[in-house]
């Protein structure tokens, strides 16, 4: 009770600042040490309501120009400073328009900013990867216990689920900070490129194959799940707040689009196609990253239930089932007691790959992006003429492609044809001491450190912002649901299928085997090469689905 009592208080202590807040022209009369003065141009990205209670915003670069808030006109200009007081939690977006009579558009700038309650308890990142991995230990030792009740809590509910919650949890209690972490970015760019090629060093191409049409079915009913939910998910709302087809929220949405279909490339790809604003961008995220982790834990959730949900759908996961024993047996078969120079060799050759993928990335994306960037249309301000009318087919083709000028993109793509190609040299038998155990190890990691990037709390504190928006991203997801589940039902295919196809296009390469492996670790790669698909069609998937969400905004 006490313990209950405590997580409280925390709570009501991170909702406490939540009031709207405040903005004026400041004045001869305001005194600079009650407030933290800060430029325009030098905005951190992260302040603390408890530690800022107000922020003075001055202009030094930036003459006559108009101050837009969280994109509303503010009725100020730049040639005095402003004071923003009751910080409230959140993302929070100043823009720029200069004045110029001359121009059909306007010059702007934008800087973004969060607030959050308080600072964390623990920012060094040392002490919180001791605390993830406490959380991991706990969560492993209570799963593997002979407790009846603990054994009838995990028959419910998936150890892999409490490693994205529990974190969450302690993020959204201000305990640790995924904003002052660098934590999700080491695992993302070291961790995962190295758990794809672990994971792919035993991968069975040939039984793969054998798994049949239902994989590719899968994903691309997922694929169009999303795109037709987005539009019916606008629409359903709009009945109820028709003011959602007003504005430029279509635009938002479109962000959304690219993310649940390609990732984050095509996601920025879709806010530079239809030039989604700021803060409304801002918005977006907070709404992809919760609907999407929301449902990601429904997935895993059911990966408890599989067997009677492919009952339910009359699927035949013999083929599933053949793969996972074959690797099993391949396993048992090279199995050794690990030595030290097992490890060093594997890991070596392992983080080999990473060096050289991240090398070939970062010599391949720029390339191709300053490539694509050349195929714009050069920007000319105030030339009289709407810079839209401007653009061209180059301009399409060039945003169309945009993932492919991504440094993520290569290095999943080239960490995964690095482990696809050692499975056909003797390094597969890198699988004996122990190589999908140590990729396992490594998404778990992945998993709690995307867990720490979620605030429920932020959420909550700005439920007046988020509720429509909020409302139409858990519509849109669950009518991508409800095609996975008609298809999955007529085709009779397994919940593997179903799951790892979603997560293919609603979490990428960093989900998708991770939901693959919470069936099977030795079923990983099938989610790390769905997921490359993904990539490859999202931003087409997007476009198609924003033309529709637009045509029902604007008629």
């Amino acid at each position: 009770m006490r313990k209950f009592l405590f997580l409280l208080g925390l709570l009501v202590v991170n909702l406490s600042v939540t009031a709207k807040i405040d903005l004026r022209a400041a004045t001869d009369n305001d005194i600079d040490s009650l407030h933290t003065v800060v430029d325009y141009d030098e905005l951190q990205s992260l302040y603390y309501a408890s530690v800022v209670s107000a922020l003075k915003i001055t202009f030094a670069e930036h003459d006559s120009s108009y101050v837009i808030f969280d994109g509303d006109s503010t009725g100020l200009r730049t040639n005095n400073p402003i004071i923003l007081t009751n910080l409230e939690r959140g993302d929070h977006t100043l823009t720029l328009w200069d004045d110029c009579d001359v121009c059909e558009e306007r010059n702007q700038s934008s800087s973004s900013f969060k607030v959050k309650a308080s600072e964390p308890w623990f920012s060094n990142d040392a002490v919180v990867f001791g605390l993830l991995m406490i959380v991991l230990f706990f969560v492993f030792k209570t799963s593997s216990s002979s407790n009846k009740r603990l054994k009838g809590f995990y028959k419910w509910v998936p150890a892999l689920l409490l490693c994205y919650f529990i974190p969450a949890g302690l993020n959204s209690a201000g305990i640790i900070s995924s904003e002052e972490s660098s934590l999700y970015f080491i695992a993302s760019r070291y961790l995962l490129p190295a758990s794809l090629v672990l994971l792919c060093l035993s991968i069975d191409i040939p039984a793969i194959k054998r798994l049949g049409s239902k994989a590719i079915i899968m994903f691309f009913t997922a694929t169009v799940g999303i795109i037709i939910g987005g539009p019916v998910a606008l629409w359903l709302i709009s009945l109820i707040a028709p003011e959602v087809l007003d504005g430029e929220i279509w635009r938002g949405l479109s962000t959304v689009a690219g993310s649940w279909i390609g990732g984050g490339a095509n996601q920025t790809a879709m806010k530079e196609i239809y030039g989604a604003s700021d803060t409304l961008f801002s918005a977006m995220i907070v709404v992809d990253v919760f609907v999407a982790n929301v449902f990601m834990s429904i997935l895993l959730f059911g990966t408890g239930m599989n067997k009677k949900i492919n009952k339910f759908f009359k699927a035949d996961d013999s083929a599933i089932e053949a793969l996972k024993t074959k690797m099993e047996n391949f396993q048992a078969s090279v199995k050794k007691v690990a030595t030290f120079n097992d490890l060093i060799y594997m890991l070596g050759i392992t983080f080999a790959c990473v060096g050289l993928a991240h090398l070939l990335a970062d010599e391949l994306a720029p390339v191709i992006s300053s490539g694509l960037e050349a195929m714009h249309t050069p920007y000319v301000p105030c030339t009289g003429v709407v810079f839209a009318d401007l653009q061209g087919w180059n301009d399409t083709a060039a945003n169309l492609m945009v993932s492919f000028g991504s440094g993520f993109f290569w290095l999943v793509v080239f960490s995964t044809i690095f482990g696809v190609v050692l499975s056909f040299t003797k390094f597969r038998n890198f699988e004996g001491v122990g190589a999908s155990k140590m990729g396992s190890l490594f998404l778990y990691i992945l998993v709690a450190t995307i867990g720490m990037k979620m605030d429920i709390m932020e959420l909550w504190a700005n439920w007046g912002v988020f509720k429509f928006l909020l409302s139409i991203g858990l519509i849109w997801i669950l009518i991508h649901a409800i095609f996975l589940f008609i298809v999955a039902k007529i085709i009779k295919a397994p919940f593997f299928y179903v799951a790892v196809g979603s997560q293919a296009n609603v979490g990428g390469a960093a989900s998708a085997p991770i939901v693959a492996s919470a069936f099977s670790p030795s079923l990983a790669p099938v989610g790390v090469l769905l997921a490359v698909l993904g990539y490859a069609v999202g931003t087409f998937g997007a476009i198609l689905c924003t033309i529709m969400m637009q045509w029902l905004s604007q008629g």
